[in-house]
């Protein structure tokens, strides 16, 4: 298989990603002026209840092996920021399979800082790819920052990739918290759920 094709199925990932995620922000702002929008990420936490580590863990071990994929396989010299990047993606899909199959859900409190810190990093080198001129020089000129080695459908790059599998685990490890089914501040789920509690 051809890196042109690898990289179009990691960039058809991205927009399905990116898309699911830009989804649920406007689902979960919808929420909290309407209870229908709020009824419907109900529904989204309840299909993902449970599921949340696992499906994040996924989302790393994928961004891991797409990384490894692009440098050892496809020959493209990561840059300063595509390491800073890797540094907050790698532990990821470490930390998030031991907690997957240990179903630790307080991983989260690790998990959130390093998808975060990574998706500004990811965010910044975006951008500067866009504009170079915004680059403060910190990379080498044989792995130039604002260089992308993929430009899919005109804007998916690997530092967007990065970005939306930096999103996307966050957003469903918050969409699946332990005791919060829904993000929707009007959810009804915690009443039914203490209910069902005292009725046993």
């Amino acid at each position: 298989m051809s890196v042109n094709t690898v990289s179009t199925f990691f960039a058809v990932g991205t927009l399905v990603l990116g898309s699911l995620v830009i989804a649920l922000i406007v689902l979960w702002i919808a929420s909290l002026v309407s209870d229908r929008a709020a009824a419907g990420l109900e529904g989204v936490a309840r299909s993902v209840h449970g599921q949340g580590l696992w499906i994040a863990w996924l989302v790393a071990l994928i961004a891991t092996l797409g990384s490894l994929y692009y440098s050892e396989i496809a020959g493209f010299t990561p840059c300063d920021y595509c390491w800073y990047q890797r540094i907050a993606m790698y532990p990821l899909a470490i930390i998030l399979g031991i907690a997957a199959f240990r179903s630790d859900d307080g991983v989260r409190k690790y998990v959130f800082p390093l998808a975060i810190i990574g998706g500004l990093i990811a965010t910044y080198h975006y951008t500067i790819q866009h504009f170079p001129d915004l680059d403060v020089g910190s990379c080498n000129v044989f792995a130039p920052c604002s260089a992308a080695y993929v430009w899919k459908f005109d804007f998916v790059s690997i530092p967007l990739m990065a970005l939306a599998c930096f999103a996307t685990i966050v957003a469903v490890l918050a969409l699946d918290r332990p005791g919060h089914l829904a993000l929707a501040p009007g959810s009804t789920m915690g009443h039914v759920s203490v209910s069902s509690e005292e009725d046993q």
